[in-house]
């Protein structure tokens, strides 16, 4: 019968069981030998299956999962939601699915998921704040923090616990809602997007097809908060810092993007992961990363420039310049809500970091193509964060060294320098990708 396995399965259902027995051979076979999945008849791993048209494997999915069933861990419906995806939770949902069953076990194993993350990134914020504080100051030939705690660590906990206790004064003639709203997008917005950066191989909480789309997509709604908090103060210094916010994203988002679209045409995906796969082995096969390629190096040196402007660093913190709006969109607030959008700047801050590294860096892979360099246990780990420390330094080392620009001037670079710029390689990117993959009729 068409569309049923010799099993008794819906061919979609067997085809999964397939696809993850060639992606998750010992994972396969452990959950065989526990008896969580059924077996499979013998056939040769990797044989294609037939699969029923889209409209009767629709109706097959419904047919199967009509109220009143019960969960059947011998059947494909309770577990093949489990192998759609690559790596990730799966072991870890099958140990307690037995009690709780596989959507709140997925749940469950998600939100620890989510807070492996977002600690250590409020943990690295704390710290990278007395990091900068500290660069500064080697620059300047000053000590900076050197009080709280042994050499100053703890210094960035006492002002958090400082700003804690502080009362949240709220202006009168300033809209509540927004007012108090703004700060809480700015920070949510900058943790959402960690959830597709890939630390290591597998080593991602959202492995998504577009990872680079969404990336792109939820890194601009950061500038809401920026411009909701300039207009709900109801002041003329924070309204003034929001319509800057508005310009100087627009003007440097439309370069990043011609910078992106290079880096995908290159890699042949929007998945983070693939992307990172692709930068092995540049320059006669001993390099790691785009950047190390003539025809991107420009581009990357793009991107991270325009990184900084995007998370408003100077030279490009126009949206703040003390000595013209006070403090800018952050003029009116105090206590908690002043301190998150310092969390979310800094969230920010590394997170560009991180983009520079996996987008023309290699991410996780050693800079030389060497196999001694590849670590063992998932220790790859640090040849990312060694990278996201050499970007956050020249973040600071820029801060440190480099006058605030003028506002025509930071237009200026976005629209008559970088534009341009980004599409005279994307062309030349996608001329020689024409030519060395696809090739020229003759």
């Amino acid at each position: 019968m068409r569309g049923v396995s010799p099993e008794g399965f819906p061919d979609w259902e067997v085809a999964e069981i397939e696809k993850f027995r060639v992606t998750h051979p010992a994972l396969y076979e452990w959950r065989k030998s526990a008896h969580l999945i059924p077996e499979l008849m013998d056939r040769p791993i990797g044989r294609a299956i037939p699969l029923a048209s889209p409209a009767k494997a629709g109706a097959q999915r419904q047919s199967l999962n009509q109220p009143g069933d019960t969960l059947d861990k011998n059947h494909p419906r309770d577990w093949a939601p489990a192998f759609a995806g690559e790596g990730g939770n799966d072991t870890m949902t099958s140990w307690t699915s037995a009690y709780l069953g596989y959507g709140w076990s997925w749940f469950l194993w998600t939100l620890i998921d989510i807070l492996v993350i977002a600690f250590p990134v409020m943990l690295a914020v704390a710290m990278i704040i007395y990091a900068d504080r500290k660069i500064w100051a080697a620059i300047a030939l000053r000590k900076g923090p050197n009080v709280v705690g042994p050499f100053g660590l703890l210094q960035s906990f006492a002002d958090g616990i400082k700003v804690f206790l502080q009362e949240t004064i709220i202006p009168a003639s300033a809209n509540k809602g927004l007012f108090l709203l703004a700060p809480i997008i700015t920070f949510t917005v900058a943790l959402i997007v960690w959830a597709v950066i890939p630390f290591a191989p597998g080593v991602v909480l959202a492995n998504i097809n577009v990872g680079l789309l969404y990336v792109l997509a939820a890194s601009s709604l950061g500038v809401y908060g920026v411009i909701i908090a300039g207009w709900s103060s109801n002041s003329k210094y924070p309204f003034y810092s929001a319509l800057r916010a508005s310009a100087q994203m627009v003007s440097y988002e439309v370069a990043i993007g011609f910078v992106l679209i290079s880096v995908v045409l290159w890699a042949g995906s929007f998945n983070l992961s693939t992307i990172v796969n692709a930068q092995q082995g540049h320059i006669f096969g001993l390099l790691n990363g785009f950047g190390f390629n003539p025809l991107l190096f420009p581009m990357a040196v793009v991107f991270f420039i325009s990184s900084m402007a995007e998370t408003a660093r100077a030279p490009f913190d126009l949206t703040e310049a003390e000595s013209e709006l006070v403090a800018g969109f952050q003029t009116e607030y105090s206590s908690m809500s002043f301190a998150l959008f310092w969390l979310g700047e800094y969230a920010n801050v590394i997170l560009m970091c991180a983009l520079n590294a996996i987008l023309f860096w290699g991410g996780w892979l050693p800079p030389l193509n060497l196999p001694f360099l590849d670590l063992p246990f998932g220790l790859n780990i640090l040849w990312l964060f060694a990278k996201i420390w050499v970007f956050f330094f020249l973040f600071s080392w820029v801060k440190a060294t480099v006058p605030r620009y003028r506002y025509d001037q930071l237009m200026r670079l976005g629209w008559k320098v970088f534009l341009p710029l980004s599409l005279v390689f994307l062309f030349l990117v996608s001329g020689y990708l024409m030519l060395v993959r696809v090739g020229v009729p003759a």
